[in-house]
């Protein structure tokens, strides 16, 4: 069974490398959350809340994080292959040359920081 987390508020929770595959996390609060290599697949994250997060190494692929709140997030080394980000805010998140983005995303564009 599916987790459905919608609404629920989950700041600075230690979630490193759960499996949310799939998850129902619509305008779930994860500010602050370790996410570290969590597996997020499919996971639907839109409006949710990801201030600060460490999604370092966390697989978002197919995620739909649609108007999400990703501000200052760590994404160094996330997978956001074919993730859904139109609306999605990433002024600040951090990400390196490991960092996948999904086809014809500008993450430059979008307020993303590379080391």
């Amino acid at each position: 069974k599916w987790a459905k987390l919608t609404g629920a508020n989950l700041d600075r929770a230690n979630l490193e490398r759960a499996n949310l595959e799939r998850a129902k996390l619509v305008g779930a609060k994860l500010v602050g959350a370790n996410l570290r290599e969590a597996l997020l697949s499919w996971a639907d994250l839109r409006w949710a809340k990801l201030e600060g997060a460490n999604l370092g190494g966390a697989n978002l692929t197919r995620a739909h994080l649609i108007r999400a709140n990703l501000s200052r997030t760590d994404l160094e080394g996330a997978d956001l292959t074919r993730a859904n980000l139109r609306g999605a805010n990433l002024d600040r998140a951090v990400a390196d040359r490991n960092t996948i983005w999904p086809e014809g995303f500008d993450p430059k564009a979008a307020g993303v920081i590379f080391y």
